[in-house]
């Protein structure tokens, strides 16, 4: 009797499915940003730049090839709108969030995936944890709207209350879209609304609160002003996040935003150092800022906001972790420690990794755009950092790129998006090797 091979049936592991799930979304996006209804003048937006787009508002990036508020109509801003939220909460989120709503059980492997998606330190709870996201997420959205809603029905009339929506979302998530552009005058950002207190703080507020991650916001709800009960990582991140806001302000309001009164010099300085953190709105002339503060920026860019957030970036914790490492070596002591508390060693490789890679990837990429472009290699870099980054700051070479430069970008947006982990464990497996191989001594530094 012949007996034929069993074949085993493939399982997709957590991090396939988050990357599978980013890409459909990613090119359903971009078919319905080539619709004619899509586009303003009723015409048929190329593939590369309706994908381009269509990344861009997923990975909540903001960079464009086309003005937002003149090229695209009202069906193609509710698209890139819609794509902005999915890609904030992330598509497992929103999937879970509809079969919650629907009264569907979430199954075990569906609650390992939204781990996985959220950064959430465990399983257990992780149901509870994607209900307070979702509310979460609507009381900021909802509040910012309601702030913005005076300025922009003011400037705009009725269709203010789309552009309060839109901004909010938009700053929430980190996405960094905006409408204010026009046929006469594009790619304005909020620039117009620079001496405007109430808007800029309101913004930066939002970029703030979507970049903390929603576990700091759980830790902050539960225990209020009691920071010594919040987990070691929120405590990181409040720390940090606070280190790197103040001191770039300061650096701003000293020696780049030197003229006109205080007040503008402080809404400057504020705005420009939450801003690569990473929303991509802007309120000053970019280009026009000194290349130490340019170097700044890209810096900011590259760390991003926190884990489990709306940011990108390599996140507050990896640099707070790479810090404490370098400090505990100085200090010759076996572990690096936050808060009286041992930081595991796997942290500390990982986080060197993800610095790694970000830094390979922002390098790389860099390269590549000099090369095909012939244009210098400080404002590529800082358009790669915008990019891997998902800020959406540019200097504004990014609608002057060919085809293969912003296909470099759209790679950028997407590998720093759903993180260059995840991308590692979904092609060659995320189960650890039990094997060790001998060890051998090397020198270092």
């Amino acid at each position: 009797m012949i007996q034929y091979p069993r074949y085993r049936q493939h399982r997709f592991s957590s991090f396939q499915v988050i990357i599978a799930g980013f890409a459909a979304v990613d090119l359903v996006g971009a078919l319905l940003l080539m619709l004619p209804i899509a586009a303003q003048q009723r015409c048929v937006t190329p593939f590369h730049e309706a994908l381009f787009t269509s990344t861009s508002a997923l990975c909540v990036t903001g960079l464009v090839v086309q003005d937002t508020g003149s090229y695209w109509s009202a069906f193609g801003q509710s698209v890139i709108l819609l794509l902005i939220q999915i890609g904030g909460l992330g598509v497992i989120t929103v999937g879970a969030a509809f079969a919650l709503l629907s009264g569907r059980k979430i199954s075990l492997k569906q609650r390992s995936t939204m781990q996985e998606a959220t950064a959430a330190p465990q399983m257990g709870g992780i149901v509870r944890l994607t209900g307070f996201i979702l509310r979460i997420t609507a009381l900021f959205e909802l509040a910012g709207a309601a702030l913005l809603l005076p300025t922009f029905c003011a400037d705009y009339g009725l269709r203010g209350i789309w552009y309060a929506l839109f901004h909010s979302i938009s700053a929430f998530c980190n996405a960094g879209f905006d409408l204010l552009g026009t046929e006469d005058a594009k790619f304005v950002s909020l620039t117009r609304y620079a001496g405007d207190p109430l808007l800029t703080t309101v913004i930066a507020a939002l970029i703030v609160f979507g970049g903390l991650g929603f576990l700091t916001w759980e830790d902050i709800c539960t225990y209020r002003l009691d920071f010594h009960r919040y987990r070691m990582q929120s405590k990181v991140i409040l720390v940090t996040t606070a280190f790197l806001l103040v001191l770039p302000s300061l650096y701003f309001y000293c020696f780049e935003f030197t003229a006109g009164s205080a007040r503008q010099r402080i809404l400057l300085s504020m705005f420009q150092s939450v801003t690569p953190r990473t929303a991509g709105f802007n309120t000053a002339d970019l280009a026009a800022m000194g290349s130490t503060s340019q170097a700044l920026m890209v810096v900011l860019m590259l760390l991003g906001g926190s884990p489990g957030s709306t940011a990108g970036g390599m996140k507050t914790t990896t640099f707070a972790v790479l810090l404490a490492n370098m400090w505990a070596t100085f200090r010759r002591r076996e572990d690096a420690e936050f808060f009286g508390r041992r930081i595991d060693s796997s942290a500390v490789k990982n986080a060197a990794t993800i610095a790694g890679m970000y830094l390979t990837l922002f390098f790389l990429g860099a390269f590549v755009i000099a090369t095909a472009e012939q244009l210098p290699m400080s404002v590529c870099l800082y358009e790669t950092a915008s990019a891997v980054a998902t800020v959406g700051l540019t200097l504004g070479i990014t609608p002057q790129l060919g085809i293969l430069s912003q296909g470099v970008l759209i790679a950028l947006m997407f590998l720093g998006r759903v993180g260059g982990l995840t991308l590692i464990y979904a092609a060659f497996g995320s189960s650890p090797a039990h094997s060790r191989l001998p060890q051998e001594k090397i020198a270092i530094g």
